[in-house]
C-alpha cells in the first residue's frame, strides 16, 4: 500500500445498524470512527433551519459556506458538532430523516462532503460508514463491508430507535421512510448507494451485535495477512 494508515469503509441502506458496526470495530482496533451519514444529516438539518431551498443552486452552495461539522470523541459516544453545537440528538429524530435523502442526493453537497471525508481519512486509521464510502470517497479502501439486512428487520429496528428517544411514530411512517430513502439512495445520479466489487457482504438479518463484530475482525485480520 502506498498509504501507512488503513481505511475501513462500510456501506449499506439505512437502519441496518452500519454505525453500530463501525464503531465497536472502530474502539476495538482503536481506529477513529468517522460517520458520514451523520454529516449528511447535519447539513440537512441546517438547510432546514434557515429554510434553504434545495432547489436553489446558489442558495444551497451560500449554505455550504457556512457549515462546518466536526466530530469529538468522548468516554460514552462521539458528538456531532454542527458550526460547534452538539446536534447528535436532534439529526436523528424523523423530521431529518423525512428529508436526508433528497439532501444528501444534491451534486454540491455530496461533493462537499466528500472532500471532508477524504481529508479526514488522509493521515488516520479510520472506520466510517455511509453509502459511497467504499465506491466514491475511499474506492482505495484497504477494506470494504457492504451491510444489508431484511427490510422488515431494518424498519423494527428503526422503530424501536425511534420509540425509544420518545418519537410518536407509526410502524407504517417508518417503512415507508425507509423505502422512500432505498429508492433515493439506490437511484440518485451521484454516488448512488451500490456494493463495491471486492466488498464484504454481511447479511445481519439473524445475527446480533457480538456475531457482526466477530465477522469483520475476521476480514479484517484476513486483510492484514494479505498486505503483510
Amino acid at each position: 500500500m502506498s498509504r501507512k494508515n488503513f481505511i475501513i469503509a462500510i456501506d449499506g441502506f439505512s437502519s441496518c445498524g452500519k454505525s453500530t458496526v463501525a464503531k465497536a470495530l472502530a474502539k476495538h482496533l482503536n481506529f477513529v470512527f468517522i460517520d458520514s451519514g451523520a454529516m449528511y444529516r447535519a447539513v440537512t438539518l441546517y438547510f432546514i433551519r434557515n429554510q434553504v431551498d434545495c432547489e436553489n443552486a446558489e442558495a444551497v452552495s451560500k449554505a455550504l459556506e457556512n457549515i462546518h461539522i466536526d466530530f469529538v470523541p468522548n468516554a460514552e459516544k462521539t458528538q456531532i458538532l454542527l458550526n460547534d453545537e452538539d446536534v447528535s440528538e436532534e439529526i436523528r429524530m424523523m423530521h431529518v430523516s423525512d428529508l436526508v435523502s433528497e439532501v444528501s442526493a444534491i451534486k454540491a453537497v455530496r461533493h462537499a462532503m466528500v472532500t471532508q471525508q477524504q481529508k479526514l481519512g488522509q493521515r488516520r486509521n479510520i472506520v466510517m460508514d455511509g453509502r459511497d464510502i467504499g465506491t466514491t470517497v475511499f474506492p482505495d479502501a484497504d477494506l470494504k463491508i457492504f451491510m444489508t439486512a431484511n427490510p422488515s428487520v431494518r424498519a423494527e429496528r428503526r422503530f424501536a430507535e425511534l420509540t425509544a428517544k420518545g418519537e410518536q411514530v407509526s410502524m407504517e411512517d417508518v417503512v415507508e421512510n425507509l423505502s422512500h430513502r432505498d429508492h433515493i439512495d439506490s437511484t440518485r445520479e451521484e454516488s448512488p448507494l451500490r456494493q463495491a466489487k471486492d466488498a464484504f457482504v454481511l447479511d445481519n438479518s439473524d445475527l446480533d451485535q457480538h456475531e457482526q463484530l466477530r465477522i469483520v475482525l475476521e476480514q479484517y485480520a484476513d486483510k492484514k495477512k494479505i498486505d503483510n
